[in-house]
Parts: C-alpha cells; structure tokens; sequence
C-alpha cells in the first residue's frame, strides 16, 4: 500500500522509525565469528560451505587468481566500467584532504598530514544482485589513498564462480586480492586474519544484515566505515519535474532486494501526490524485479507526504536523513543550502539517483537508517590516517611552561610538568 498523508500525520514518524539490528543477524554473527577467530580458515570453508553452498578443497581455492587480460566481458560494459572508474579516481583525487602547517607564536610549526593505511578490505555484496558498481565505489577510493594491498571479498554462490563484470570492475580499481568468501565469514576473515588470509586494518562496504552485525561486532579489532542497512531515498518535489520521473527515482531504490527500502516522496500538493502514486504503481508492473519492489510497497515502503511549501517539505526530508535525496524543485541549488541530513544530495531534473549509484564520481557507500544525521559516506579520506604534528622552538616551550606545570599539578602528573620544566633548568 502507497499511503498519502499530510505533513502533521504521526505515520511520517512510524515510516521514519526503521528496525533494529536484527537479533537473529546478532546471534548468527557472534557464532561464526567466534569460531573464525578460534580456527581460522578452517572455520572459514566451514561458513562458505554452510551459507554460501560451495565446497571448496582448500582455504587457497577461495581466492581468485585472475588478470584483467583473463576476464573476457561485453565491450560496452567494459567501457561503462571504464567510464565510472575514470569519474570515480578524478573524483577521489580532487577531494582528498591537503596536508597543511601554521606558525606557533615563537617561531616553530604545527599542522597536520596523512599516510594511507597499509591493509584494507572491502565488502561487495553479491547476493540479489552483483554489485560491480559498489567494487568501484570502495576500491577506487582506497587506490587513491594510497593504499598498497586492496582485499575485495564477495559471496560467489554454489558454483564458486564470481560474475566477471564484477571481478573486472574490482581488477581495474585496484583491488590486489579477491576471496569469494561472503557474508558473516568474509568480515571475520579480513578482521582477525586467517593463514590464507592476513588481518586488514579496516573494513568497507554495505551488505545484508548479517554482514551488517558482524561489522559492528569486529569493530575494535579493525576500523569499519559505518553499519549500512537497507537502500533508501528521498524525493522533494513541488511539481516542476515530470511525475513519471519522479516515480521512476522512487522506484530505483525499492528494486534492490531486500523488502526493507523506504522510498519517501514530499510534494505539495494532494493532486500531485495522486499522479505520483498512480505513476509509481503503473511502473512497477514494467519491471522484471516487480516481485521485490512489491515487497516494499506492501510493507509500507513507500510513503507520500503532502507540505505546505516546499521549506517546510525540506524539514520533513532532513528528519527522515535518508541515505539518497533528490532534490527535484525550481532552484535545486538554493534548496540545497537547508539541507542538514542526506547521505548525497542530487539536485535538478537531470540528476537522477542512479547517476550516483554507477558514474558521478562520489561514492555510494552511504548512511542509512536516518544514520545521515551523524555519518557521512565514504571518501578516500577513510582509507587515510590523520596525523597532528608540533614543532615548539625554545621560546614557544618557555611562554607555555606554567601552562604546562599548573596542568600537571591539577591533575596530579609531576612527571608530565617535569619533562617541560627539565629543559631550563
């Protein structure tokens, strides 16, 4: 059911409440976890055979041995990987953050620089869909850090076989070892490290909610880019965009398989929100993943709001802080400076979701769960270590020395004063 409601309905709130870890997720993650920490890739092929359903011989048959020369693929789709590749590194590079330094009042320097991590892995899943996409919206990033060793994991089902856009996708962004390990296994594989596998100092990339728990129980042992939940999106609309547009954007997200996406439209007007919803129930019988867009819809996934105006529409969206919003108003631009909670922002007519998902150069790892509200997606900035460094003369330690001795004694550290004060006497 596709409800329109009014700005002030409590419904806005029971749409913007999405579910809790799932304590069956929970439960399952801290199990398989337990036993990889405990065994390794023993415990590891164990997981693989068990969820995945593929037997391999060894822990060494996981990994994928493949050059870009060995993986024959569509030319156009080689070409669209290529062209995402291309936006996504110029995208990266462009946004990376520069080291920079200041003067300390007596003459020494204080500032800030970056290295990139030595170790990463990254998440791609490979369930309902494979994501080569998401291969290059992780690895590409991590590359332009600087990151030496790139560890890709991905589930590969029964046969064992992963798709070959993916593998090239993960190939050409700069991925130097691909496991088809997925689920709960894959994120305790590259967390604790097995003997086929060496530990990685952090983990990227969404997944289900299994992977999901698993992530948020090995953070500690690595880093992680946050807990992703299921796809969601945004749309602001006062009726100057086409309505089967709009339609369209709603359903981009509802398509990916989980039964679990929200689609939010807010416009203003009931008569526009009447066409939408009528749009939106005509398209989804077009397409060839209707079963599971009709999952959404059926769970209430998809809600029409009416606003009074098209500001009092933003705020609604800025609750909501939902991992994509399109922005699809006059003024795209200027709407855009009230936004406070938003994975990524897409804004004008000609800016559909999608262009994010595949080629606009930002990543599409992103917050959900109204986690927009505290997090930011993915920039190659997380695959970096931030470094403060000062560099006192002589007369910069003496004008903070009592400083430096009235701490120490409130807080009962003499050798902290101390190790100022030694130095003049």
């Amino acid at each position: 059911m596709i409800d329109i409601v009014d700005q002030n309905s409590p419904k806005i709130a029971a749409f913007n409440a999405r579910p809790a870890f799932p304590e069956e997720a929970e439960k399952a993650a801290a199990q398989v976890l337990a036993a990889i920490k405990q065994d390794g890739d023993k415990a590891v092929l164990g997981a693989v055979e068990r969820f995945e359903g593929f037997k391999a011989k060894k822990a060494a048959d996981l990994r994928l041995n493949l050059s870009l020369k060995g993986i024959k693929i569509d030319p156009k789709i080689a070409k669209a990987v290529k062209e995402a590749h291309k936006r996504v590194k110029a995208f990266s590079l462009a946004s990376l953050r520069k080291s920079w330094e200041m003067s300390t009042p007596k003459g020494g320097k204080a500032g800030e620089f970056f290295s990139p991590m030595d170790r990463v892995g990254v998440y791609i899943p490979g369930g309902t869909a494979p994501l080569a996409s998401t291969s290059i919206m992780t690895v590409t990033l991590a590359k332009a850090a600087g990151v030496k060793e790139i560890v890709a994991c991905t589930p590969a089902g029964k046969t064992g076989e992963v798709n070959p856009v993916l593998v090239y996708a993960l190939l050409l962004a700069g991925a130097t070892e691909i496991y088809r390990v997925g689920g709960i296994q894959a994120i305790g594989m590259m967390a604790f490290g097995t003997e086929t596998c060496k530990k990685v100092q952090k983990i990227a990339g969404p997944g289900n909610a299994f992977v999901t728990a698993a992530k948020r129980q090995v953070y500690g042992y690595v880093a992680i880019d946050q807990v992703a939940g299921p796809s969601e999106i945004a749309v602001l609309t006062d009726g100057s965009v086409d309505v089967r547009w709009i339609a369209a954007d709603l359903l981009s997200q509802a398509e990916h398989g989980s039964g679990w996406e929200k689609s939010l439209c807010v416009c203003t007007s009931k008569s526009l929100a009447e066409k939408i919803r009528a749009e939106v129930l005509r398209q989804t019988e077009t397409l060839s993943r209707k079963a599971l867009v009709q999952r959404v819809i059926d769970r209430d996934g998809i809600l029409i709001v009416v606003a009074k105006s098209v500001k009092a529409g933003l705020e609604i969206v800025n609750d909501f802080a939902p991992e994509h919003f399109e922005i699809m108003t006059k003024d795209a631009l200027k709407v855009m400076k009230g936004v406070r909670s938003a994975g990524a922002v897409f804004a004008g007519p000609w800016t559909p979701e999608s262009a994010g998902d595949f080629v606009a150069g930002p990543s599409h790892v992103l917050p959900t769960g109204g986690a927009a509200n505290m997090f930011s997606g993915l920039t190659p900035d997380d695959f970096r270590r931030r470094h403060s460094f000062v560099q006192f003369t002589e007369e910069d330690l003496k004008e903070t020395k009592a400083a430096i001795e009235a701490f120490a004694e409130v807080e009962g550290l003499d050798g902290h004063g101390r190790a100022a004060t030694i130095r003049f006497e």
